[in-house]
């Protein structure tokens, strides 16, 4: 009979435990977005446009990113004369890359649209990520960050890592594709700054790309709730 309690006793204290683990995810991810703004905030966000500069291969290339929340996602890079875009929207996505020999529209294959295609959201898959079908694990800390692992519905995995300190994302680190070649795919993010509107922002974000190519950018203008058309996100026939 005492062991038959004390095995309860540990079964309970488990399921606590898992229990605990898991609210606490959901609570780090709530205060992350309280961070930002807060869910009522970010709910009235229709659009971002941001005007950044990015530093590649020693260059200076000015980039464009629309936003349009639920709906698309837009990057526009000039890089040695050429325009690099590349864009999502609700059913896939596509990409211009004069400086891989392509001039005009290409798909993006399936699973690099499905590991990017939360950008089409405003603050990301973080913001109502069980709406969408994710699912969110904490795995403890790295260093003093907290560690938390989102699944998609499609699943695509995501590690974050946010400060304790401030509840500001720190990094993002996915799966992703290098012409052709699968690689790491770690995003920085710092030097966060509220709008006008009262959303806050990194202004500061670098990119490792599997340690074989990287990049940060600067942002430099914001504009919340612009008039953005949805057709510039659609495909170029």
């Amino acid at each position: 009979m005492k062991l038959l309690r004390l095995s309860l006793l540990a079964v309970a204290t488990l399921f606590c435990g898992i229990y605990s683990f898991a609210q606490t995810a959901d609570e780090i991810i709530a205060k992350h977005i309280d961070a930002l703004g807060g869910k009522d905030k970010i709910s009235k966000i229709k659009s971002i446009y941001m005007e950044s500069t990015a530093q590649i291969m020693g260059s200076d290339a000015p980039v464009i990113t629309t936003i349009l929340n639920g709906k698309g996602f837009k990057t526009e890079t000039e890089f040695n004369g050429s325009k690099i875009i590349q864009a999502l929207n609700e059913k896939g996505g596509w990409m211009i890359n004069p400086m891989a020999g392509s001039t005009t529209a290409v798909a993006l294959p399936d699973d690099q649209y499905k590991s990017a295609k939360d950008q089409i959201y405003v603050g990301g898959e973080l913001i109502n990520y069980a709406a969408k079908g994710g699912k969110a694990e904490l795995q403890g800390k790295e260093g003093d960050l907290y560690k938390i692992k989102l699944t998609s519905k499609d699943s695509s995995t995501t590690t974050y890592f946010i400060d304790p300190a401030t509840y500001y994302l720190k990094k993002a680190v996915k799966q992703g594709d290098m012409m052709g070649q699968p690689v790491e795919i770690t995003v920085s993010f710092s030097d966060y700054q509220k709008t006008d509107f009262g959303y806050v922002l990194p202004h500061k974000i670098d990119t490792d790309m599997g340690g074989s190519f990287s990049f940060s950018a600067t942002v430099t203008k914001v504009e919340i709730n612009k008039e953005i058309d949805p057709k510039i996100f659609e495909m170029p026939k």
